[in-house]
């Protein structure tokens, strides 16, 4: 099981820094939420890429539906090319927050859904090479030769998660046909991530049974779980539960907190 630990509202300076804090003390990724106006995520992503070696750096999350798939592929892929190989992509629909809908409107839950189905399959298809067409009913792309850029390092593709709710099984199987699962529950009051191992685990036995009804193997999948843990706690639960990332998810600590919990050192 891997750590990483997601960096909240960082600017790029502190999110090198951060990188780097990370990377000496054990963890293995670090992430960063991907605004509609605020920080850039990819620039400050590259910055931390600059100054380390070996954690991964990734997006929690990229909100698919309001980005142009192409961009978010070229970003991407850059980035893997740049760090050698260490890029980690996070999709979801996005929850419309006032961050969001003061620049655009809430086109609601199935139009984003289809956003994101769209956007994934042209974001694959890119990452696979030309030649590469689709033809969908929110975007439709044309093979091209002008100034492809290099393969990425990780192929086929840079890996993606994706948000999965379960019981949905649109949800669900939309999340274990790519390269790993945010798991969410559904309740009365909406979706959220799973509260207990047990939860964790309910949602991976569907996951892995949706997984074999379409033909993909279970090995190298991964499943993320996150929280927030104490210097020297254990999450050697939800790893029993069948997670592979753990993800040190404090929104609303301050800066000085997430360092201060970087420097201690991932859960054991």
């Amino acid at each position: 099981m891997r750590a990483g630990v997601v960096l909240p509202f960082f600017d790029a300076p502190d999110v090198a820094e951060a990188a780097v804090l990370a990377e000496a003390h054990g963890w293995d990724g670090v992430f960063l939420a991907e605004a509609v106006w605020g920080v850039d995520a990819w620039v400050a992503l590259t910055a931390a890429a600059m100054c380390t070696k070996r954690i991964r750096l990734g997006t929690m999350l990229t909100p698919l539906a309001r980005c142009k798939p192409w961009d978010l592929a070229s970003k991407a892929g850059t980035l893997d090319r740049l760090s050698g190989g260490r890029v980690q992509l996070t999709v979801g629909l996005g929850a419309p927050h006032p961050g969001w809908t003061a620049f655009e409107p809430d086109t609601g839950r199935a139009e984003r859904a289809l956003l994101v189905d769209e956007g994934l399959a042209v974001y694959d298809g890119l990452m696979h090479g030309q030649p590469f067409s689709f033809d969908g009913k929110r975007y439709s792309v044309k093979e091209t030769d002008f100034f492809p850029p290099p393969p990425t390092v990780q192929r086929p593709r840079v890996p993606v998660w994706v948000v999965g709710a379960h019981p949905s099984p649109v949800s669900l199987g939309r999340a274990v046909r790519w390269d790993g699962l945010v798991p969410n529950v559904l309740d009365p009051n909406g979706a959220r991530g799973p509260g207990t191992p047990a939860e964790l685990a309910e949602v991976v036995t569907a996951a892995r049974r949706e997984r074999a009804d379409i033909g993909l193997p279970w090995e190298g999948y991964d499943v993320v779980a996150e929280g927030v843990t104490e210097p020297g706690d254990s999450v050697r639960d939800w790893a029993d539960a069948g997670a592979t990332w753990w993800v040190e998810s404090d929104w609303a600590t301050t800066a000085e907190a997430v360092l201060h919990r970087v420097t201690a050192g991932p859960p054991s």
